[in-house]
């Protein structure tokens, strides 16, 4: 049942936009059923769920419709949802709620319709068949589900063999001796047992499913460990492509600053296209002990993540194999896109559970084999840990994590990119810094700079994965430099430019006028307070102070060796 001060909030926000949304519908009705409300009722269920208020106009700026008969409409409803005598005019009709509401003194009917449950879609219009009647919500508009969608949708929990399939026209000899050479070796390492009992190549071959047990080439072998996969699969490769603008092909601009396709075995697809990414983003450089090191503005293993993801868990059914997986590099973000939605249950609410589940178990096995080229360990694993590796990698740089949009017969990774926060970042540093930082020294200034307010040890942790002495141990340098205040009982925070002039490399007598322009009158203070409040360490206040006693300006609290010792104006 929808609040009526809610109701009122919903109608106010639609007359404000002037449209229905992705979550509201209004329904003009007036003496029956509006005979467009099963393409709502199919694409709500498919959905996300949705709100639709029926005798509210929109054309009227969803005023009352005029002479509206809510009961002779509810009992329509009922009827063709196959709550009354007759059959369903959809097929898996979802749950739903009936309840009445007023609008400007004039009651309308508001029906709540729950999203199908993963197994039960599509929710589609009978009489126009599943291809024809099926919908989904996209802003205001109910819009029919493709012949991909309908496939993914009717397929996200049927296990695939889709790359188990034999590729009829290759033969041993489209094969990487050496890559094969390497995935033996890798899953043998990994786990002795696999190839037990296997001792030609055409049995381990065939163990470790690049070929079926007649010796024809499978697709994932094909994929992992062929010399060129796209002599049968042109479309089986990356594209990755850089944008002028924020959005692609923009007006008077040229439709792509640069562009590669990454060809090749799998591995091979993936290392050219963080070359060619590489090659389009700006790269920073931090102090690392007597050195320094260059890392990209979005972190390298967070992109190779995204990739072998992408190319990993793709859709790789016939309906699917003209499509590849697209790189987009726009000036403030980088999309990764696969064919394919999510599999298996997966949403976007449990994506970071760690649990596995892959649509491509043969090729999911034979590339966490598949040696990198250049950094060492294995293209995959298969311990359902890619989508949390790329978020570690991004919050340990306290960059913001990626997101994730989940389409029916797709998904993408979008990184949002850095450079320019992460250039205004160390704008900010050399203006206030007495030195280079060191990249924990960075991270860790931006993350308390971008959350804007006081964290502790623990939660610093967390959104970092650090160690807390590691912590501690930054934090005392970055307060010793007079960019950070705060101790690891109450939490640190960063300096705010007007209290900064007791940075560093402020001078003692600075100091002494900051601390006595701080004091107010009557009030104690200790000396980590003074400290936390001006930016600077504890012990420089506690050099300072003794000289404003001497000179009568301030008086202790209690004896020198005290606990207790805190400090008040004379």
């Amino acid at each position: 049942m929808v609040p009526a001060d809610q109701l009122e909030n919903i109608v106010a926000r639609l007359r404000k936009q002037g449209t229905d949304d992705a979550t509201v519908e209004a329904k003009k009705c007036g003496r029956g059923l509006s005979h467009d409300i099963w393409e709502t009722v199919s694409a709500f269920a498919n959905t996300s769920g949705g709100l639709i208020i029926c005798g509210i106009d929109e054309q009227e700026g969803f005023a009352p419709t005029e002479q509206f008969d809510i009961d002779r409409v509810r009992d329509q409803f009922v009827e063709g949802i196959g709550d009354g005598e007759s059959a369903s005019l959809v097929v898996h009709p979802p749950r739903y709620e009936l309840s009445r509401g007023m609008v400007d003194d004039q009651q309308v009917l508001l029906i709540e319709i729950e999203r199908l449950p993963i197994q039960e879609r599509p929710c589609f219009i009978l009489a126009r068949g599943i291809q024809g009647g099926s919908y989904k919500r996209v802003d205001d508009k109910d819009i029919r589900l493709s012949a991909s969608e309908l496939y993914e949708m009717q397929s996200v929990l049927v296990p695939s063999d889709a790359d188990g399939e034999v590729v009829p026209e290759a033969t041993i000899e489209d094969l990487d001796g050496d890559l094969v050479t390497a995935v033996i070796e890798g899953r043998r390492q990994q786990s002795p047992r696999v190839l037990r009992g296997a001792e030609t190549r055409e049995q381990q071959l065939n163990r470790l499913n690049i070929t079926n047990k007649a010796g024809a080439v499978r697709l994932a072998g094909l994929l992992a460990t062929g010399v060129y996969p796209q002599q049968y699969f042109p479309k089986l490769v990356i594209d990755v492509a850089v944008h002028p603008g924020t959005q692609k092909s923009e007006p008077g601009a040229p439709r792509f600053l640069d562009r590669q396709i990454c060809d090749g075995p799998l591995s091979a697809c993936i290392e050219d296209a963080l070359a060619a990414i590489g090659r389009n983003v700006r790269t920073i450089s931090y102090v690392v002990g007597a050195g320094r090191h260059d890392e990209w503005e979005v972190p390298k293993e967070a992109l190779r993540e995204a990739l072998a993801n992408a190319v990993i868990h793709r859709e790789y059914s016939p309906m699917f194999l003209g499509q590849a997986v697209s790189v987009d590099i726009y000036p403030d973000r980088i999309e990764v896109t696969n064919p394919g939605g999510l599999w298996g249950g997966k949403t976007l609410d449990n994506l970071e559970d760690g649990e596995s589940r892959c649509r491509n178990a043969k090729l999911m096995s034979l590339m966490g084999a598949v040696p990198l080229e250049h950094d060492g360990g294995y293209v995959a694993e298969s311990q359902g840990s890619g989508v949390s590796s790329m978020i570690r990698e991004m919050e340990s740089r306290s960059l913001s994590r990626p997101h994730f949009v989940a389409k029916y017969d797709s998904f993408t990774v979008i990184f949002a990119r850095h450079g320019a926060e992460l250039m205004r970042n160390r704008e900010w540093i050399a203006q206030h810094a007495g030195r280079e930082l060191d990249v924990k020294e960075e991270t860790l200034l931006a993350l308390l700079r971008n959350r804007g307010a006081s964290m502790t040890v623990p939660s610093i942790r967390t959104a970092l994965g650090w160690d807390s002495d590691d912590i501690r141990d930054a934090c005392s340098r970055l307060i010793d430099q007079g960019l950070l205040c705060g101790d690891a009982d109450h939490g640190y925070s960063v300096v705010q430019d007007k209290a900064r002039k007791t940075s560093g490399r402020a001078s003692a007598e600075e100091l002494r006028q900051a601390i006595l322009a701080l004091m107010e009158p009557g009030k104690a203070y200790g000396a980590k307070e003074l400290a936390g409040a001006l930016g600077t360490s504890v012990s420089k206040v506690r050099y300072a102070l003794p000289a404003l006693i001497d000179a009568g300006l301030v008086s202790p609290t209690a004896g020198a060796h005290s606990r207790n010792r805190r400090y008040m104006l004379k």
